[in-house]
């Protein structure tokens, strides 16, 4: 943590309302050790450069840390996450999934696959465009960043300041892939109890991240606060998909999440497997009616993508090696939290926000990508 995001214009602790640092150890620019004190008695701890706003059930153990520095107890405080248990284990899920991928889109040949995914979800034309999109903003929030990715494209390519909160150790990851540039912070947080004041940017990103919390649409209406006026909100989250698929997901989830993160890899092989053979021979068949009644559209369907997006998860890119299609994999059926959802809902959402400028974005058949301006 760099010092002058103590001072950052949208941090607000949720206990008091100013916020005082005090660092203990200090490295290449950021505080690596330390803690932030509000005025309300609750202290923030600074671990490995990333300060942790955790409350409740959900802050971790910190008892080591207290004692370190001989700090003062502090009484339980309550978070606004009120099924934090089931939260713990999803973030379980993504605190192990991120400590082994913590390249995931920045190694050589993911840049092209995933940007150009990016592009697609923001309706932007191409990767030039999508620097264009981020350059003027002034206050970018990306939640849930994972390895940091994205958050450095968006630091790299932006004249303002970008936030990225987590509430899984992949802010330690993200902390570290971005912690050489400037206008970058990253902050371990729940968005549902986040630290930051509301109307503080004007754009923020949640990529594939608010269908794993508790409540999706709780997720968007919480983030929507922080959003200026006139600033914009993406989000992607599952569609709702056809019968067949609906099935099948909720069968494997329902034995694959009592696995360990270690067993559900191991147990994800298979799917990663069949998916990549299924991809070899690169078939294509035509569907002059389509399959209605489980949602299968008419037209020309590649056999691998057909399977995948209407029966099982079977992702296979090139672009990966094994174990980073199999983390895919693993991706959608590890998550004690993966809800679907329809764009007449979504729509919904956004009328109760009194959202009218937005839109749907196509970026693949099994998401659903919004943008909306406030």
């Amino acid at each position: 943590m760099r010092r002058d995001f103590f001072t950052h214009s949208a941090l607000q602790p949720k206990c008091g309302h100013k916020i005082a640092l005090e660092a203990f150890v200090e490295k290449d620019g950021h505080v690596m050790e330390g803690v932030l004190r509000d005025d309300a008695g609750c202290w923030y701890p600074i671990i490995e450069g990333v300060p942790c706003f955790l409350r409740g059930d959900l802050r971790p153990d910190f008892e080591w840390f207290r004692k370190k520095y001989h700090l003062s107890e502090i009484g339980h405080v309550q978070s606004a996450q009120t099924d934090s248990g089931q939260q713990a284990l999803t973030n379980k899920t993504f605190s192990d999934k991120w400590s082994r991928f913590k390249h995931y889109g920045l190694e050589p040949g993911h840049e092209k696959f995933l940007f150009e995914w990016y592009c697609k979800k923001l309706d932007v034309a191409d990767i030039e465009a999508l620097k264009q999109f981020y350059r003027d903003r002034n206050h970018v929030l990306e939640v849930g960043p994972g390895s940091g990715f994205n958050t450095q494209f968006i630091a790299q390519n932006t004249s303002g300041g970008v936030v990225a909160l987590d509430i899984s150790d992949a802010a330690f990851t993200t902390f570290q892939n971005t912690r050489h540039l400037p206008n970058c912070h990253v902050i371990q947080a729940d968005l549902m109890d986040a630290p930051l004041r509301d109307e503080s940017f004007d754009l923020i990103i949640a990529d594939g991240v608010l269908h794993h919390t508790p409540d999706t649409k709780k997720a968007v209406f919480e983030l929507f606060k922080k959003v200026k006026p006139d600033g914009q909100f993406f989000f992607y989250v599952y569609k709702k998909m056809g019968a067949a698929k609906r099935f099948c997901d909720e069968f494997i989830r329902s034995e694959f999440t009592k696995l360990s993160p270690e067993a559900c890899y191991a147990a994800c092989e298979g799917f990663t497997e069949l998916g990549k053979e299924l991809s070899k021979i690169d078939v294509k068949i035509t569907l002059e009616k389509g399959v209605p009644i489980l949602g299968i559209p008419p037209g020309e369907h590649n056999v691998q993508r057909l399977l995948y997006y209407n029966f099982v998860k079977c992702f296979w890119n090139d672009a990966f090696d094994f174990e980073t299609n199999n983390m895919v994999n693993f991706d959608w059926y590890h998550p004690h939290n993966a809800w679907q959802h329809t764009e007449e809902e979504v729509a919904g959402w956004m009328k109760e926000l009194g959202v009218s400028d937005f839109q749907f974005n196509v970026s693949n058949p099994n998401g659903i990508s919004v943008l909306l301006t406030r």
